[in-house]
């Protein structure tokens, strides 16, 4: 089987290593300049101590059918990437942040099975093209049950733990619940996960937008209670941040629109008010614009 990583960078280059490792074809679609890169000089893996370089097919465009696509661009990038994908996939499987990009991909790709997935575990982060640096331990990926049991196989070699658990909303909203405001506050603050969650202040805000989302997924048929959400946050390394918070930092385009701005404009779709979380992404946009000035 062929596995093709449309964009691979933290969360795909972590996979395509994986992949390779276990023998499975893959083929990174990427930009040009990066296509060639990873094509001459491969891609990089460094965890720990250890750096492991794989070299994996590197194309600008995906011109031939595969079994699973691997959708692992940021938001910012979705509708330009998918313009490079001018051969069926039989699967794919988005793993972007937020919601709203399913129906963004089930549009750009008619052709395919589009299966819901989120990754969690993970914070990894691209030095450069070709290069990608992970500081977890651990790859968790949750697929939507209706994911064949072929697709869950293929990605378990790349080393992840796939659980098979759940509708579209739920994989979905298990994860938006409890990112959306945490997205926005390291977004804001430029402090990890762990200082915030012991500053009352910050602890009180983050709790009143946690309770917000799950109120809106109860409204989207998605059963989640806060004190769930606050197991994983007080579980979380203390010292996490998120990739909306380092984009920010960087001056680079943030997914703080489809994170926290999804669940805002979900929750005015039911009609249920989210003042915390409105506040919270008012303030971390107007931090955003304070930086790129």
């Amino acid at each position: 089987m062929t596995v093709a990583v449309l964009g691979p960078g933290a969360v795909g280059g972590v996979l395509a290593v994986g992949l390779m490792r276990a023998e499975v074809r893959v083929v990174c679609i990427a930009r040009p300049d990066t296509a060639r890169l990873i094509a001459s000089r491969g891609l990089s893996l460094r965890h720990g101590q250890a750096t492991e370089t794989v070299r994996p097919e590197a194309t600008p465009e995906l011109r031939e059918p595969v079994e699973l696509l691997l959708v692992t661009v940021k938001a910012s990038a979705l509708e330009d990437a998918l313009g490079r994908v001018q051969a069926p996939a039989e699967t794919v499987i988005p793993l972007l942040n937020g919601i709203e990009h399913m129906d963004t991909i089930r549009s750009g790709l008619p052709e395919s099975r589009v299966v819901a997935a989120s990754v969690g575990l993970i914070e990894a982060c691209l030095e450069r093209p070709g290069t990608i640096v992970q500081t977890t331990p651990a790859v968790v990926l949750t697929l939507a049950t209706e994911a064949e049991a072929r697709t869950a196989e293929l990605l378990g070699r790349s080393g992840a733990e796939v659980r098979v658990n759940g509708s579209e909303a739920q994989v979905l909203w298990e994860k938006l619940a409890r990112q959306a405001p945490v997205a926005a506050a390291t977004a804001l603050t430029q402090r990890p996960v762990g200082e915030l969650r012991s500053d009352p202040d910050w602890r009180r805000r983050l709790h009143e937008a946690v309770v917000e989302t799950c109120a809106v997924a109860a409204r989207e048929g998605v059963s989640l209670t806060p004190e769930a959400q606050w197991e994983i946050i007080d579980a979380m390394p203390p010292r996490l941040t998120s990739s909306t918070a380092r984009d920010v930092a960087a001056g680079r385009p943030s997914e703080l629109d489809a994170i926290t701005g999804a669940a805002v404009r979900a929750g005015r779709r039911v009609g249920l008010p989210m003042p915390t979380l409105e506040r919270l992404l008012a303030e971390a946009e107007d931090a955003c614009r304070a930086l790129s000035h």
